[in-house]
């Protein structure tokens, strides 16, 4: 069977470290679907205004590997389960599925030289890199997708983890007047960027196996770095660079 890549999601995710694991409902972070030329048509999009959710079929675009067992961040990164038992994406079959929000169906841009328009969805929610591969769309059916008294077998055990982030001097509110002009002229820095950026490290992006109290972690998140450690289910952060 050969797929077909139908769009390509752009976020500011522009590692793997800090992608959030699992995709979720109250996630602050916005995602642009945007359509390959061949498939960028209204009419493939009809009627997709009057759902409030899709399915996101995708891509692990950087992995080329699979086992039959996998060891689970959220038991510790120590204990292993099997693979089709968890979301990992060390598959065979390296793809993806995730539920997102629609927020609405962004207006076409123009294609260069007069070759048509390029039709984009912003969705929130997603839980992929930027340039990650979308082989399908489907819309979310509340009366069949949702089960309330599904069980959750090992995840239940961590679903309400989170940390607690402390700014500290690192605020925006205390960037230095250099950051700010570059702020300014690069890549943004708004009030947005910062619950996004409080979001995913709320969720604890770290390896499950690891827990050392000075050991520094670093994210690339919508062209800034930030440096961070974790103590006692808090996030200090210890710097913000632009990424240059």
């Amino acid at each position: 069977m050969e797929l077909k890549v139908i769009a390509y999601a752009r976020n500011g995710h522009t590692d793997k470290f800090g992608i959030p694991r699992q995709s979720r409902e109250e996630s602050p972070i916005l995602t642009r679907i945007v359509f390959e030329p061949e498939f960028s048509m209204r009419e493939a999009l009809r009627g997709i205004e009057g759902y409030s959710h899709l399915w996101l079929l995708w891509g692990f675009s950087e992995v080329d590997s699979w086992s039959p067992t996998v060891r689970p961040p959220r038991l510790g990164g120590n204990k292993r389960m099997g693979v089709f038992a968890t979301r990992s994406p060390f598959r065979p079959n390296p793809i993806g599925l995730s539920s997102v929000r629609l927020v609405k169906v962004a207006y076409p841009r123009p294609l260069p030289e007069g070759k048509g328009v390029r039709w984009e969805l912003l969705v929130s929610g997603a839980d992929v890199l930027d340039g990650t591969p979308i082989y399908d769309i489907k819309p979310y059916l509340s009366f069949s997708d949702s089960h309330p008294d599904a069980r959750n077998g090992f995840a239940e055990e961590t679903k309400n983890h989170h940390l607690e982030v402390d700014w500290g001097m690192c605020s925006p509110d205390y960037l230095s007047k250099t950051d700010r002009e570059r702020s300014e002229n690069g890549p943004r820095m708004d009030r947005e960027w910062v619950e996004e950026v409080e979001y995913i490290l709320r969720q604890d992006p770290r390896p499950g196996y690891q827990n050392d109290p000075e050991r520094e972690y670093k994210m690339d998140y919508a062209g800034w770095r930030v440096t961070f450690k974790v103590r006692e289910n808090k996030v200090i952060i210890r710097k913000i660079e632009q990424i240059l």
